[in-house]
Parts: C-alpha cells; structure tokens; sequence
C-alpha cells in the first residue's frame, strides 16, 4: 500500500503543509470547509501521520515540538511550513504550536515536555532573554531559527540566523546613500535577544556613524501585520509629515505602512520611499513593488531540521549557524539627491 505524507496530503487537498498539521493538532484557526476538505482527503487516503509511516522509529510516541511565535506574520508561516515540509526527516511525529507574538514560547516548550514525551524542539521566531531559565536544566535538544542562540545559557542548544545587525546597518547605508535623514522606523523595540533589536540596532548605529540625529519620535513599536502597519504608520506620518523614508522591520509592517501613505495622499518611492525586512513573496508584487532584506527561507528550514536530526540520531555537539540573506532592491525606494 501506497504511503504518503503530509507533503501529499497538503497537495491533494489543495492546502498549504501548515493547514494539515494544523488540522492534524486539532487547531482551532482554521476554516470549517477547510478542515472539511483535509479531513475528507486524510481518510480518503488513509493518511496516518509521519510517525506511523515511517514505521515508528522512535518508540513510545516521542514527538518533535515546532513551536511558532506570531501567528500573523507571513514570513513565520513560510518558515515553519518549510520546515514541516522536511518532516519526514525527522525521527519523531511533529507537534505544532502557534502563539502570539507577546505570548511565551518558553513556558509552552515546557508545558508540552510536561504532556508529551519530547524528543526534540524547534523555536521559529523566538526572542532569547531571562525567560528562558524556564528550561534550564532540560536535556532535550532545541533549535533556534531566526535568532542566534549563543547566549541562551542551554547546552543543548543549536541556532540558525542572518546577521541582522549587519544587515541593518546596510538597510541604513543604502537609505542614506539615497538622500535620506528623516528615517521612521517600524517595528520592535531595542530588547535583548531579539533579531529584530539586532537590526534596529544596526539602523541606529548607522545613522549615528554618519551623524545623523534620531530620538525616540522617529520610532514606533508595531506588531507584525498588515492592520497594525497601517495604522503605526498612518498616525507616525499625521505627526511627521517631512519624513522621507520608512524603515519596517518585517515587509507585513511595509505593506501595510504603503497602503497608509496612499491614503494620507503621499506616493511610494516619490514622496517617501519604504524599505522591508524578510523578503514575503506578496512584496514582488505590491504597487510598488518592495525593497527588502530577503532572508533565505528553505535553507534555514532545511539547516535547521537538520541540526537537530543531528543531535536526535546522533548526539552531535550544538551548532549555530549563520547564513547570508540578501538585500533585493525593487521600486518602493528612489534617491532624493
């Protein structure tokens, strides 16, 4: 009999990889025809999970934790299906848990090794700080992606990240070298631990180097959608309308802040220009189309599924692995000089 995979399943069903697993945990978030539909083609083709197929190589039904941290950002979500599509690779059933961004994925990493017999865990979008003593003394091997894990104090601990310090410092160069100062940034504050602290960071230092003045008034906290980009920036251009140039620290941010300016009256790139962070396949083909930092999505999954593998099968030593992304220039900057 013909085995198959979620990967197969995601297909017939004519749904992403993350729709199945979350139909598979029994998630509430999403639509009932669609969980209708998956269901239907599950028991049409007899569809047991990857733990079962591959002939339940790890006893006593140890599972592999994914947990993800923002449920609205779109650039999490490739990741983690990216991820989730390797995961017949692993040599444990994959649980997924998706929370908010202001939600604790510590304190859920450690309720569910308190339900489940975890083999392994998996943090997409995770912010390193003292929260995570919580899992202090724990011996189950873990992988950061999208933060560099270092300084997580967890032996176990592998990591898989860009270098968004640096790439925030080239975000800046590149929008100085097109004329502009008066620079707003979008995003998150500047917390430890955070890649998203990284970047900004890298913005600040920049502009500093090149003694261009900012304070707290150029900057907004947002959280990672469409909606809340919007209206950051439609309230941050109400009160500085001089401001040429918008630094958003994910593209959802972006799109949404470009969509304010058209309706404040302003065009992208002739009024003010707007440069993103992650590089989401919506920002190819927004009017106008976006300038990012384009982070590279299937090798971080595939690096990170394979650290852990890794340090499962084999009890290899924590890694942390950097990779390149790169800067993709399109239509949403222009130089004013």
């Amino acid at each position: 009999m013909e085995v198959y995979t979620i990967r197969d399943i995601a297909r017939l069903a004519g749904v992403s990889v993350t729709t199945v697993s979350r139909v598979l945990n029994h998630r509430p978030d999403v639509k009932k025809e669609t969980r209708a539909r998956v269901e239907a083609t599950i028991a049409k083709y007899n569809f047991v999970g990857n733990e079962n197929a591959r002939g339940l190589k790890q006893t006593d039904n140890e599972v592999i934790g994914l947990i993800i941290r923002g449920r609205s950002n779109p650039f999490l979500n490739a990741l983690s299906e990216a991820i989730l599509s390797r995961a017949e690779t692993l040599p444990a059933n994959i649980v997924t848990e998706y929370i908010d961004e202001k939600d604790d994925e510590f304190k859920t990493a450690f309720r569910l090794m308190q339900q489940r017999r975890i083999c392994g865990l998996i943090f997409v979008g995770s912010r390193i700080d003292e929260r995570v003593g919580i899992l202090h003394g724990s011996d189950v091997p873990m992988v950061f992606t999208t933060v560099d894990g270092k300084n997580a104090g967890l032996p176990n601990a592998s990591s898989v990240s860009i270098d968004d310090y640096a790439l925030g410092c080239r975000v800046a160069e590149d929008l100085i070298a097109c004329g502009h100062t008066r620079i707003a940034l979008l995003g998150t504050g500047r917390l430890s631990g955070d890649s998203l602290s990284n970047r900004l960071d890298g913005v600040l230092e920049t502009l500093k180097k090149h003694s261009i003045v900012t304070d707290d008034s150029m900057f907004r906290e947002s959280r990672f959608s469409m909606k809340d980009g919007y209206d950051c920036a439609y309230s941050f251009f109400l009160e500085h309308p001089d401001t040429t140039a918008v630094f958003a620290m994910s593209d959802t941010i972006a799109i949404g802040a470009i969509r304010a300016l058209r309706d404040l009256g302003k065009s992208v790139p002739d009024d003010v220009s707007v440069f993103g962070f992650d590089g989401i396949e919506i920002g190819r083909y927004t009017l106008p189309a976006l300038t990012t930092v384009e982070q590279p999505v299937e090798e971080i999954a595939g690096t990170s599924v394979d650290l852990l593998k890794d340090m499962i099968e084999n009890g290899a030593a924590p890694r942390h692995v950097r990779v390149n992304a790169e800067i993709i220039h399109r239509e949403s900057v222009r130089s004013i000089l």
